[in-house]
């Protein structure tokens, strides 16, 4: 029987030869970046562009400061300070190969719950040079129509009434920042690493409608002091699962309370633009450009709105994972289709990428089949996930009297998707910060108002006012319910001439 040996420091050299672990001494590594959210996709990418940074060329300054900002952030934050921040990362190749490192960048972790005023010096502290952000899109407080700041959010009244004990990121940023420039320590940079176009921007305009309404007079330090560059992430990293627990022990005897799964494809586009130094990404394959926005819209649009289609495709079918849905030759060329025909012929060029190899390079990875990325993931907070991926598609396309009917049938699964939610056969629940006003919504289109799911204006805005909109979505979603999401596919030509 394997020996299983538990991870944390003191055991690092006792695991087996052929795990990677970390080639530097973590005791010289001091925290430069402070990163908020430290989940999977984290874990799996600007940790372990760290980590081989750190490996690379020794760089002692670019240590991690992991917090978890939320209170069901408990249980990763206790893990990782019971493994002294180290845990694995399983890499799954196509055929099965699995290979697993174990990264070392995190040196540190805090619990903002429980400790606000560590989280806060610890940002305000000159060795932090960036504070890196993986909150997901709903995280950034925003109206989907408007694009404007939530500033009536309860848990944003009560950071502005409580400015010492914050709860949101916008809190904690403005408190540190003031302490920054109170006690006289230059500014840094603060980068989104979520899927949201132009996340930078957004994240600057967020944080400064926020600090206008909390320390007005701390906007022109930040304009001066604080940088805020897009960027593009991209990893697909599901949900870890007791089973990718197990095999790690079985493989590798590692007892590790939580790994991260993640394929083998990384990629990361930085706009360089920061305000008090950075690590040399470049030299572990960040590619450092002027302009993010193309390499960002391409991304978003393909393969986050293919996610979607294939979210919600498959579950109506009775699927449960992205690799099943897009393996069903069906929804593969349906996918297809809908990159070829609607996506593409809004993109533009994107510098140094072939997208015909980057489409066929993302029907690869979403069909590997060791990366179970559950639908479930991939469906939910979907109201914060449409209006980015998929409705600037559609809204181009009818602009250019482009095809929009494939983009529709993801519309129009999505209600279908809110309708069945709970019912025999979809044993399912709608994780969505709007989740009521959807399902409601969706189940009032059926009978009362078949146009109610496309009025909730936060999400569709005016696009119920389109009659080539409606007159393409309401056959399709009255296909769905009477035919199915497969018949519906295979017969939409026809459907919608």
């Amino acid at each position: 029987m394997k020996e299983i040996i538990k991870l944390n420091a003191k055991n690092l050299s006792l695991l087996p030869k052929e795990v990677v672990t970390p080639a530097y001494d973590r005791a010289k590594i001091k925290a430069g970046i402070v990163h908020i959210g430290i989940g999977g996709f984290h874990r799996s990418h600007e940790a372990y562009y760290v980590d081989k940074l750190l490996e690379h060329n020794g760089s002692a300054d670019w240590g991690i400061c992991g917090v978890a900002l939320l209170d069901n952030d408990r249980r990763i934050f206790d893990t990782l300070v019971n493994q002294d921040g180290l845990y694995t990362l399983m890499i799954t190749e196509q055929d099965g190969t699995l290979n697993a490192r174990v990264i070392g960048s995190i040196i540190e972790c805090l619990f903002a719950p429980s400790d606000p005023k560590a989280v806060l010096e610890k940002m305000a502290d000159p060795d932090i040079k960036i504070i890196t952000l993986t909150i997901t899109e709903g995280g950034y407080n925003f109206d989907v129509a408007t694009g404007e700041f939530q500033i009536t959010e309860p848990s944003i009244h009560w950071d502005l009434n409580n400015p010492g004990n914050p709860k949101t990121v916008f809190g904690y940023l403005t408190q540190a920042l003031k302490h920054r420039r109170d006690r006289g320590i230059s500014g840094l940079t603060i980068q989104s690493c979520d899927n949201i176009q132009k996340n930078g921007h957004v994240l600057k305009k967020m944080l400064l409608s926020y600090v206008k309404e909390a320390e007005p007079g701390l906007i022109s330090w930040i304009e001066k002091e604080v940088t805020f560059p897009d960027c593009m992430v991209d990893r697909i990293t599901p949900v870890i699962t007791p089973s990718d627990i197990e095999n790690l022990k079985n493989v590798y005897g590692i007892d590790d309370a939580w790994p991260v799964v993640c394929e083998p494809f990384i990629q990361w586009v930085i706009e360089d633009n920061y305000s008090n130094g950075r690590p040399e990404w470049e030299s572990v394959g960040v590619q450092f450009v002027h302009d993010v926005s193309p390499y960002e819209k391409m991304k978003i649009r393909l393969l986050n709105a293919g996610h979607s289609l294939l979210g919600f495709s498959g579950s109506l079918y009775g699927c449960s994972t992205i690799d099943e849905t897009v393996r069903i030759p069906l929804f593969g060329s349906f996918l297809r289709e809908f990159m070829d025909i609607e996506v593409t012929p809004v993109l533009g060029e994107v510098e140094g990428i072939n997208l015909e190899d980057y489409k066929d390079s993302l029907i690869q990875r979403f069909g590997n089949p060791n990366i179970k990325d559950k639908l479930s993931r991939i469906c939910l907070e979907s109201s914060a996930k449409i209006p980015k991926f998929l409705l600037p598609t559609i809204k181009e396309q009818l602009k250019r009297g482009g095809e929009i009917k494939r983009s529709i049938v993801v519309i129009a699964a999505w209600c279908r998707y809110l309708e069945l939610a709970g019912t025999q056969g979809y044993d399912y629940d709608i994780e969505d910060k709007m989740g009521v006003v959807l399902s409601n919504n969706a189940i009032a289109s059926i009978s009362e108002d078949p146009l109610a799911f496309l009025k909730i204006e936060t999400i569709f805005n005016d696009l119920v006012h389109s009659k080539h909109f409606v007159d393409i979505y309401l056959p399709i979603i009255n296909s769905i319910r009477e035919n199915g999401i497969a018949e519906t596919i295979r017969h939409l030509n026809q459907i919608v001439a």
